[in-house]
């Protein structure tokens, strides 16, 4: 009896303390993270690494102002990415990669986490920031997901910039896909934008937009679009964006698995973001991709199993940082 009631008093005093824990937690007023792609460093040099730091300090120096001044996370991710999806250098908007039809083909999604309220398109050749598009899905209609020549048409009637597909073009996404239909190259999945974050108001937000996998064939759709795989946020727990093969963030549900794991487990954010990168995809050979998340208390998470991983952040305590390799 007495050994009962001694381990009672201990495991009361254990749950006491970790409560304690939690509520000493410091919450941050707003945080923010971004993320430009993952993929291999053999072509990293250090000219080339500058400017992608400075690029991406560029795109959360935006994120970051409009936060402190007390805008939407919603409002803020969308306009970090409609920078990332405008700057060449990465695989979204223009720079965006080609299929092995020399064509590009777009997609995007957002989520506000407040309402768990989605808007995604894909397959789109021609709108000029589909992240833009995405978000007026979510706003303006009862749908989730439009594609191809639909979405256009909605992005058409809602008065959005519509563009030649050779907009997208850059010199080094040309030489990427004859290198690969030549086959001295191999269809590359990663190199997706996204950002994540909360807000003064404790509502969270993801966005994210890609090209997709460069030399795609037939359509083909990653998990960006895919509302729980590449792209989620929900309130009582976290914001993720991923890059990665999509397959297998699809097949995972990566978004998704770590705020379940979160609510349901009980995991923190960083273990379980490193549960689904680490003990999940690995196995399937997903080395190639990561994610940013923000949870609902401004912690940041950036895992990734490749050798770098384009990203920044910040925090409202004052914290921020740019990171390309490991």
């Amino acid at each position: 009896m007495k050994v009962k009631l001694i381990t009672s008093l201990i495991l009361t005093m254990i749950s006491s303390q970790l409560v304690i824990c939690q509520e000493k937690r410091v919450q941050e007023k707003w945080a923010i993270a971004i993320h430009g792609g993952a993929g291999s460093s053999a072509s990293l040099t250090d000219e080339k690494k500058k400017v992608y730091e400075k690029h991406l300090l560029a795109a959360l120096k935006i994120g970051t102002d409009m936060l402190a001044s007390g805008e939407s996370s919603l409002n803020a991710v969308q306009a970090v990415v409609v920078y990332l999806e405008d700057c060449p250098l990465f695989n979204a908007g223009k720079g965006a990669v080609l299929n092995i039809e020399g064509i590009h083909e777009l997609d995007a999604a957002i989520m506000d986490g407040s309402n768990l309220k989605a808007g995604a398109i894909a397959g789109v050749r021609d709108i000029k920031n589909p992240i833009k598009t995405a978000r007026l899905v979510m706003d303006s209609t009862q749908h989730v997901l439009l594609i191809g020549e639909g979405a256009s048409a909605f992005a058409k009637s809602m008065g959005e910039e519509i563009v030649e597909n050779s907009y997208f073009s850059t010199k080094e996404r040309v030489e990427q896909i004859n290198s690969i239909k030549k086959q001295k190259e191999n269809p590359d999945p990663r190199g997706t934008v996204g950002c994540v974050a909360l807000d003064s108001k404790g509502n969270l937000a993801a966005a994210t937009s890609t090209g997709g996998m460069s030399g795609k064939k037939w359509g083909r759709v990653g998990d960006v679009p895919i509302i729980g795989a590449g792209t989620y946020a929900n309130n009582n727990t976290v914001a993720v964006s991923g890059t990665g093969h999509g397959e297998l963030w699809i097949r995972r549900v990566v978004a998704y698995d770590i705020s379940a794991l979160m609510e349901y487990k009980g995991l923190l954010l960083e273990q379980a973001a490193r549960e689904v990168i680490f003990n999940k995809i690995d196995p399937m050979g997903g080395s190639g991709g990561g994610i940013i998340a923000v949870d609902k208390s401004g912690n940041i998470s950036m895992v990734f199993n490749t050798q770098m991983m384009n990203r920044a952040w910040a925090k409202a305590s004052g914290g921020y940082g740019v990171g390309i390799l490991k």
